[in-house]
């Protein structure tokens, strides 16, 4: 019988050996391309915790006390760049734009952040805060608070921030909104007219207060005295209360109150002026009512 011949199981001797040999070479020949394969790809980069450098802020782009770590720097191929951004109380950034946005994660402390035209925002840890691209906006520290954040931002021909003009204290001390209406209760606006005409209310407190007393060409004590004076010279004591409140709240002193009703009696009338002492008193002896 010949060897090479078939057994009685079908199989020719010494075929599974050639088989499994083949087998082997193959899998060595795989794994040798495969090794070959990943030496082309490049070198995972750690950068370890001390390797970051904490750095001051610029003080031209930045008030108050700010360090930043660069996370992910902005150079080579890449174009996004990520630091951790931490702002002492009452420190903040310039106004400023991202060509592609930027998004800022709280890590530690109460925050604020703004967009042109519109309110200031609470932020705290564990919120998200995204920028839409060429969006005016500032951020920083709440006045009692730290704040941490990683910002992350791409850039477009070489370029992640263009910087503007520095916030204002006065700006900066605007009343930031509440970070939920529901949590802080209804407002003024919604207490005196939302239930008859709940839309007025809404726009009162979106449009008036978030959005115009909100704008940085005046400071809030400056539109509090606008405002008071509006009141006394049109003889409106009901909302001339409220306002006088307000006025305390963002700053103007009593002095200051008594001086503008004295200074309009000569140009709004005396009744006018007389009303507003009325109104003025009351506010005075019972700030919170």
């Amino acid at each position: 019988m010949d060897s090479r011949e078939p057994d009685r199981r079908g199989k020719t001797p010494g075929r599974s050996a050639s088989c499994g040999m083949k087998s082997i070479l193959g899998a060595v020949l795989a794994a040798v391309t495969l090794d070959a394969t990943f030496a082309a790809e490049p070198e995972l980069e750690i950068l370890r915790a001390p390797a970051a450098q904490l750095q001051v802020a610029p003080a031209e782009h930045f008030t108050g006390n700010v360090a930043i770590k660069m996370l992910v720097p902005a150079d080579g191929p890449d174009r996004a760049s990520v630091g951790l951004v931490t702002f002492a109380p009452g420190a903040r950034t310039a106004w400023h734009t991202h060509p592609l946005g930027q998004t800022l994660i709280v890590t530690a402390g109460v925050g604020r952040v703004q967009r042109w035209g519109g309110p200031i925002q609470e932020i705290r840890a564990g919120d998200v805060v995204h920028i839409p691209p060429n969006t005016r906006h500032w951020h920083g520290a709440a006045p009692g608070s730290s704040m941490t954040h990683i910002a992350m931002q791409e850039a477009a021909a070489g370029k992640t921030v263009e910087w503007l003009g520095a916030v204002t204290d006065a700006a900066y001390q605007v009343v930031a909104a509440a970070p939920s209406s529901a949590a802080s209760g209804p407002s003024r606006a919604q207490q005196l007219m939302g239930d008859v005409a709940p839309k007025l209310a809404q726009l009162t407190d979106d449009v008036l207060f978030g959005d115009v007393w909100a704008r940085p060409g005046l400071s809030p004590r400056d539109r509090s005295l606008v405002t008071v004076s509006a009141l006394i010279a049109m003889n409106r004591p009901d909302q001339l209360r409220s306002h006088i409140a307000l006025a305390l709240r963002n700053g103007v002193t009593q002095d200051e109150l008594v001086e503008t009703i004295t200074q309009l009696a000569f140009y709004s009338g005396w009744p006018n002026a007389i009303n507003a002492v009325g109104v003025a008193r009351d506010v005075f002896q019972n700030p919170g009512k």
